[in-house]
Protein backbone atom coordinates (compact mmCIF):
# COMPACT_ATOMS: atom_id res chain seq x y z
CA UNK A 1 0.00 0.00 0.00
CA UNK A 2 1.65 3.29 -0.98
CA UNK A 3 2.29 5.17 1.91
CA UNK A 4 1.38 8.99 1.77
CA UNK A 5 3.10 12.21 2.64
CA UNK A 6 0.59 14.40 3.40
CA UNK A 7 -3.33 14.48 4.18
CA UNK A 8 -6.45 16.56 3.70
CA UNK A 9 -8.79 15.36 6.03
CA UNK A 10 -12.63 16.15 5.67
CA UNK A 11 -14.23 16.78 9.48
CA UNK A 12 -18.22 16.24 9.62
CA UNK A 13 -18.69 12.59 9.71
CA UNK A 14 -15.18 12.10 9.33
CA UNK A 15 -13.42 13.66 12.38
CA UNK A 16 -16.70 14.39 14.61
CA UNK A 17 -20.35 14.17 13.67
CA UNK A 18 -22.39 17.00 15.02
CA UNK A 19 -20.59 18.09 18.95
CA UNK A 20 -18.99 14.10 18.99
CA UNK A 21 -15.52 13.16 17.61
CA UNK A 22 -15.34 9.94 16.14
CA UNK A 23 -13.22 8.00 18.53
CA UNK A 24 -11.81 5.77 15.86
CA UNK A 25 -10.59 8.65 14.24
CA UNK A 26 -8.55 10.00 17.26
CA UNK A 27 -5.93 7.09 16.87
CA UNK A 28 -5.16 7.92 13.24
CA UNK A 29 -4.39 11.88 14.18
CA UNK A 30 -1.89 10.56 16.43
CA UNK A 31 -0.35 8.74 14.10
CA UNK A 32 0.28 11.30 11.88
CA UNK A 33 1.61 13.65 14.88
CA UNK A 34 3.75 10.86 15.84
CA UNK A 35 5.44 10.18 12.11
CA UNK A 36 5.63 14.03 11.26
CA UNK A 37 3.05 13.73 8.70
CA UNK A 38 1.41 17.08 7.49
CA UNK A 39 -2.30 17.20 7.32
CA UNK A 40 -5.02 19.60 7.15
CA UNK A 41 -8.21 19.48 7.69
CA UNK A 42 -10.16 20.55 4.62
CA UNK A 43 -13.41 21.68 5.32
CA UNK A 44 -16.67 23.71 2.65
CA UNK A 45 -17.92 25.43 6.48
CA UNK A 46 -17.97 29.49 5.34
CA UNK A 47 -19.01 30.50 8.34
CA UNK A 48 -16.00 29.59 11.02
CA UNK A 49 -12.82 31.04 11.15
CA UNK A 50 -9.34 28.37 11.16
CA UNK A 51 -9.60 29.55 14.93
CA UNK A 52 -12.72 28.95 15.68
CA UNK A 53 -12.84 25.31 14.10
CA UNK A 54 -9.25 24.65 15.78
CA UNK A 55 -10.76 25.29 19.31
CA UNK A 56 -13.63 23.14 18.65
CA UNK A 57 -11.78 20.37 17.72
CA UNK A 58 -9.43 21.05 21.31
CA UNK A 59 -12.59 20.86 22.71
CA UNK A 60 -13.46 17.76 21.48
CA UNK A 61 -10.13 16.09 22.65
CA UNK A 62 -8.27 16.56 19.32
CA UNK A 63 -5.46 19.52 20.06
CA UNK A 64 -5.50 21.83 16.69
CA UNK A 65 -4.35 24.75 15.87
CA UNK A 66 -5.32 27.43 13.39
CA UNK A 67 -2.64 26.62 10.79
CA UNK A 68 -3.65 22.57 10.46
CA UNK A 69 -7.36 24.04 9.36
CA UNK A 70 -8.01 25.37 6.09
CA UNK A 71 -11.57 26.46 4.90
CA UNK A 72 -13.62 27.56 1.86
CA UNK A 73 -13.61 30.85 3.19
CA UNK A 74 -9.62 30.82 3.28
CA UNK A 75 -9.79 29.21 -0.36
CA UNK A 76 -12.06 32.19 -1.65
CA UNK A 77 -10.15 35.11 -0.49
CA UNK A 78 -7.04 33.86 -1.86
CA UNK A 79 -8.90 33.54 -5.22
CA UNK A 80 -10.09 36.92 -4.87
CA UNK A 81 -6.71 38.03 -4.36
CA UNK A 82 -5.70 36.73 -7.54
CA UNK A 83 -8.00 38.74 -9.17
CA UNK A 84 -8.82 41.55 -7.74
CA UNK A 85 -6.18 44.11 -5.43
CA UNK A 86 -6.70 45.06 -1.76
CA UNK A 87 -9.17 47.91 -1.62
CA UNK A 88 -12.10 46.00 -4.47
CA UNK A 89 -15.37 46.00 -3.28
CA UNK A 90 -16.86 43.56 -1.85
CA UNK A 91 -20.62 42.50 -1.42
CA UNK A 92 -20.83 39.56 0.99
CA UNK A 93 -23.87 37.22 1.84
CA UNK A 94 -22.19 35.00 4.41
CA UNK A 95 -21.25 34.77 8.02
CA UNK A 96 -18.17 35.65 10.63
CA UNK A 97 -15.86 33.39 9.13
CA UNK A 98 -16.49 34.82 5.36
CA UNK A 99 -16.18 38.25 6.07
CA UNK A 100 -12.59 37.99 8.51
CA UNK A 101 -11.29 36.07 5.75
CA UNK A 102 -11.81 38.67 2.92
CA UNK A 103 -11.29 41.55 5.36
CA UNK A 104 -7.92 40.04 6.33
CA UNK A 105 -7.17 40.48 2.39
CA UNK A 106 -7.90 43.71 1.85
CA UNK A 107 -11.02 43.80 0.80
CA UNK A 108 -14.06 46.40 1.05
CA UNK A 109 -16.92 44.85 2.33
CA UNK A 110 -19.88 47.13 0.88
CA UNK A 111 -23.50 47.18 -0.75
CA UNK A 112 -22.53 49.40 -3.20
CA UNK A 113 -20.76 49.64 -6.15
CA UNK A 114 -19.57 45.73 -5.82
CA UNK A 115 -17.37 44.23 -8.14
CA UNK A 116 -17.42 40.74 -6.94
CA UNK A 117 -20.79 39.01 -4.87
CA UNK A 118 -19.38 36.46 -2.60
CA UNK A 119 -21.92 34.41 -1.31
CA UNK A 120 -21.42 31.79 1.65
CA UNK A 121 -23.43 30.21 3.97
CA UNK A 122 -25.90 32.65 6.10
CA UNK A 123 -28.10 32.06 8.74
CA UNK A 124 -29.67 35.58 8.38
CA UNK A 125 -30.09 35.67 5.02
CA UNK A 126 -32.79 38.01 3.68
CA UNK A 127 -35.39 38.80 0.57
CA UNK A 128 -33.07 42.25 0.58
CA UNK A 129 -29.46 40.30 1.38
CA UNK A 130 -31.02 38.62 -2.05
CA UNK A 131 -32.17 41.27 -3.79
CA UNK A 132 -28.69 43.54 -3.46
CA UNK A 133 -26.68 40.67 -4.50
CA UNK A 134 -29.04 40.08 -7.67
CA UNK A 135 -28.48 43.78 -8.17
CA UNK A 136 -25.19 43.83 -8.06
CA UNK A 137 -24.52 40.77 -10.49
CA UNK A 138 -27.01 42.06 -12.97
CA UNK A 139 -24.58 45.44 -13.23
CA UNK A 140 -21.96 43.13 -14.10
CA UNK A 141 -20.42 42.14 -10.46
CA UNK A 142 -18.54 38.55 -10.76
CA UNK A 143 -20.59 36.00 -8.68
CA UNK A 144 -18.67 33.54 -6.50
CA UNK A 145 -19.58 31.06 -3.89
CA UNK A 146 -17.91 29.55 -1.12
CA UNK A 147 -19.59 25.78 -1.93
CA UNK A 148 -22.79 24.90 -3.02
CA UNK A 149 -23.47 22.03 -0.43
CA UNK A 150 -27.40 21.18 -0.61
CA UNK A 151 -27.86 20.41 2.93
CA UNK A 152 -26.20 21.02 6.53
CA UNK A 153 -26.49 18.09 9.22
CA UNK A 154 -27.94 19.33 12.00
CA UNK A 155 -29.94 17.60 15.39
CA UNK A 156 -32.60 18.94 13.75
CA UNK A 157 -31.71 16.75 10.55
CA UNK A 158 -30.93 18.41 6.87
CA UNK A 159 -31.27 22.10 6.88
CA UNK A 160 -30.52 24.04 4.16
CA UNK A 161 -26.76 24.46 2.62
CA UNK A 162 -24.82 27.42 1.03
CA UNK A 163 -26.15 25.37 -2.19
CA UNK A 164 -29.57 26.56 -1.56
CA UNK A 165 -28.41 30.28 -1.06
CA UNK A 166 -26.54 29.98 -4.03
CA UNK A 167 -29.71 28.71 -6.34
CA UNK A 168 -31.66 31.20 -4.95
CA UNK A 169 -29.02 34.43 -5.86
CA UNK A 170 -28.10 32.39 -9.56
CA UNK A 171 -31.93 32.59 -10.72
CA UNK A 172 -32.77 36.02 -9.40
CA UNK A 173 -29.47 36.99 -11.35
CA UNK A 174 -29.40 34.77 -14.23
CA UNK A 175 -25.71 33.79 -13.71
CA UNK A 176 -24.53 30.76 -12.33
CA UNK A 177 -21.14 31.02 -10.17
CA UNK A 178 -17.49 30.34 -10.47
CA UNK A 179 -17.65 27.71 -6.97
CA UNK A 180 -14.49 27.38 -4.55
CA UNK A 181 -15.38 24.80 -2.66
CA UNK A 182 -15.49 20.79 -2.80
CA UNK A 183 -15.53 19.14 -5.29
CA UNK A 184 -14.39 21.80 -6.86
CA UNK A 185 -10.32 22.06 -7.58
CA UNK A 186 -9.97 25.47 -6.59
CA UNK A 187 -10.00 24.82 -2.85
CA UNK A 188 -7.70 21.59 -3.49
CA UNK A 189 -4.98 23.50 -5.28
CA UNK A 190 -5.07 26.44 -2.43
CA UNK A 191 -5.11 23.35 0.12
CA UNK A 192 -2.11 22.03 -1.43
CA UNK A 193 0.05 25.03 -1.36
CA UNK A 194 -0.70 25.38 2.71
CA UNK A 195 0.18 21.85 3.15
CA UNK A 196 3.59 21.45 1.01
CA UNK A 197 3.12 18.34 -0.04
CA UNK A 198 2.85 17.53 -4.11
CA UNK A 199 -0.57 15.91 -5.37
CA UNK A 200 0.91 12.56 -6.15
CA UNK A 201 1.46 12.40 -2.90
CA UNK A 202 -1.12 13.40 -0.44
CA UNK A 203 -4.66 11.41 0.07
CA UNK A 204 -7.71 12.78 0.36
CA UNK A 205 -10.24 11.40 3.02
CA UNK A 206 -13.60 12.11 3.26
CA UNK A 207 -17.18 10.46 4.11
CA UNK A 208 -18.76 12.26 0.78
CA UNK A 209 -18.58 10.82 -2.32
CA UNK A 210 -20.66 13.81 -4.16
CA UNK A 211 -17.79 15.90 -2.54
CA UNK A 212 -14.53 14.63 -0.21
CA UNK A 213 -14.28 11.92 -3.38
CA UNK A 214 -15.19 13.87 -6.26
CA UNK A 215 -12.67 16.71 -5.26
CA UNK A 216 -9.92 14.05 -5.12
CA UNK A 217 -11.02 12.80 -8.54
CA UNK A 218 -11.26 16.22 -10.26
CA UNK A 219 -8.04 17.39 -8.63
CA UNK A 220 -5.40 14.26 -9.55
CA UNK A 221 -5.45 13.02 -5.69
CA UNK A 222 -5.90 9.25 -4.79
CA UNK A 223 -9.15 9.30 -2.47
CA UNK A 224 -10.46 7.82 0.86
CA UNK A 225 -13.94 6.81 1.58
CA UNK A 226 -14.55 6.43 5.50
CA UNK A 227 -17.92 5.40 6.33
CA UNK A 228 -18.64 7.12 9.39
CA UNK A 229 -21.12 10.03 7.40
CA UNK A 230 -22.98 10.37 4.64
CA UNK A 231 -21.96 7.77 1.74
CA UNK A 232 -21.98 3.98 2.16
CA UNK A 233 -20.24 1.20 0.16
CA UNK A 234 -23.34 0.80 -1.93
CA UNK A 235 -23.38 3.99 -3.11
CA UNK A 236 -19.96 3.72 -4.16
CA UNK A 237 -20.54 1.11 -6.55
CA UNK A 238 -22.59 3.06 -8.70
CA UNK A 239 -20.86 6.56 -8.70
CA UNK A 240 -18.73 7.68 -11.16
CA UNK A 241 -16.09 9.00 -9.45
CA UNK A 242 -15.18 5.94 -7.46
CA UNK A 243 -12.63 6.28 -4.39
CA UNK A 244 -9.39 4.81 -4.09
CA UNK A 245 -9.75 3.19 -0.59
CA UNK A 246 -12.80 2.05 1.24
CA UNK A 247 -12.83 1.86 4.93
CA UNK A 248 -14.65 1.07 7.82
CA UNK A 249 -13.35 4.59 9.67
CA UNK A 250 -10.13 6.02 10.10
CA UNK A 251 -8.88 3.20 12.49
CA UNK A 252 -9.69 0.53 10.24
CA UNK A 253 -7.21 2.98 7.45
CA UNK A 254 -4.57 2.44 10.64
CA UNK A 255 -4.33 -0.70 10.63
CA UNK A 256 -3.60 -0.93 7.42
CA UNK A 257 -1.00 1.45 6.86
CA UNK A 258 0.68 -0.25 10.07
CA UNK A 259 -0.02 -3.58 9.85
CA UNK A 260 -1.37 -3.59 13.32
Amino acid sequence: MKQYKGYLLDLDGTIYRGSEVIAEAVPFIGYLREQGIPFLYLTNNSSASPEHVADRLTAMGLPTSPGEVYTSSMATASFLAEKAPPGTPVYVIGEDGLRRELERHGFILTEQGARYVVVGIDRSFTYEKLATAACAIRNGAEFIATNCDPALPSERGLLPGNGSLVAAVSVASGVKPTVIGKPEPLIVRYALDSLGVPADDTLIVGDNLFTDIEAGANSGLDSLLVLTGYSTAKDAEHHSCRPTYIAADLQDWLRRLTGK
